[in-house]
């Protein structure tokens, strides 16, 4: 009798795959950038107002692209989209490796989808997690494919971060000076912005909305995109849940890990090679915790997921503001990142009464 082949996620497909190839190449490349960034601007002799504008500029991208995506994307196309944006990654890592002119600077981080956070946000996230849902053969597995799309995400992203060691490294044994060892990046950035492009062309026209629909309903004009209606039940929660997610991320800007690190840098003259360590340590543990979220929702129920381990999150952040060395801060800095987190329920909340 013939032994059943199992094919490993076998209840994704080919374009679920390549999402996740691209996001992991992405979030590799954001791990790197969101840890020297700050510190770069440092260097090159912006003051603290000058590099906040550049971040804030990096959020404000976030945001605009956010809503470009949300109401051009399904017509003129998710993956057209997702290529324009990773052209624009490309372009602006290009930027930053080229001048230190702080108006071209400005710009690149507001075109350019460069993420500070350390977590994902903007417009590749919205417009993937959208697709997701169409990507799985088993709807059983929506909550599954979620939480791995987080976790190899923040996986990569802490594997980045161990790169943003490597300028030290050139320091040390190359003799060059820090602004020349951190260059590099912003030339790895654009290249693999530029991989991430070439992924998004090998994703299926089965991804779009149209496709969909016209695979669900045979007779639908291909050219007329899905008109999706939300219960008032459903409009009425999503508004709930898009207030808090606003008041949260207010807060959140605060706290970015570009921040977090040119703090670090600059409090208790963490090195970059230190500040690797502590954040990718950080991203392992924040990856670990997508796994346990999926599980522990699936049981309890996303809602309550996300509010009783958002509490004791928030209260381990305000222990780091007031630890009076590094290896405390470090220490409540990382208990923080090991709760379960709440954004991916966030997303999942949404998408579940969307899609």
């Amino acid at each position: 009798m013939d032994a059943k082949v199992i094919i490993p996620f076998g209840w994704m497909s080919k374009d679920a795959k390549l999402i996740l190839a691209a996001r992991t190449l992405r979030t590799f490349a954001y791990g790197f950038l969101s840890v020297v960034l700050a510190i770069y601007l440092k260097l090159i002799g912006f003051n603290e107002l000058d590099i906040g504008l550049i971040l804030t500029a990096t959020l404000l991208n976030s945001v605009m692209f956010t809503l470009v995506a949300s109401f051009y994307a399904d017509n003129m196309g998710r993956r057209k989209m997702l290529i324009v944006y990773a052209t624009l990654m490309s372009i602006s890592g290009v930027i930053f490796f080229a001048t230190n002119n702080y108006m071209a600077l400005i710009t690149a981080a507001f075109i350019g989808t460069v993420n500070v956070i350390g977590t994902e946000t903007g417009a590749f996230l919205s417009i993937e997690q959208a697709i997701l849902p169409q990507t799985i053969i088993d709807t059983t597995k929506r909550n599954s494919v979620y939480a791995i799309y987080n976790m190899v995400g923040t996986f990569a992203m802490s594997a980045g971060i161990l790169l943003s060691g490597l300028p030290q490294i050139f320091v040390q044994q190359y003799g060059l000076n820090q602004i020349e060892a951190i260059k590099p990046l912003f030339a790895l950035y654009s290249i693999i912005g530029l991989v991430v492009m070439g992924i998004y062309f090998l994703i299926s026209n089965k991804v779009e909305v149209n496709s969909r629909n016209n695979t669900n309903n045979n007779t639908a004009n291909i050219s007329e995109p899905l008109k999706r209606t939300l219960s008032p039940k459903s409009k009425e929660i999503i508004g709930k849940l898009s207030g808090l997610f606003a008041v949260d991320s207010f807060a959140g800007g605060f706290v970015v890990q570009s921040i977090v690190s040119f703090w670090f840098f600059t409090k208790f003259g963490a090195d970059l090679t230190t500040l690797s360590y502590i954040f990718s340590i950080a991203g392992v543990l924040t990856a670990f915790s997508f796994l346990v979220a999926a599980k522990i929702a699936d049981r309890v129920g996303l809602v309550n997921t996300m509010v009783f381990t958002h509490i004791p999150s928030n209260i381990l952040l305000i222990l780091v503001a007031f630890a009076p060395t590094l290896p405390l801060a470090v220490g409540f800095y990382l208990a923080r990142m090991a709760p379960v987190t709440n954004g991916c329920t966030y997303k999942a909340i949404v998408y579940s009464l969307s899609s």
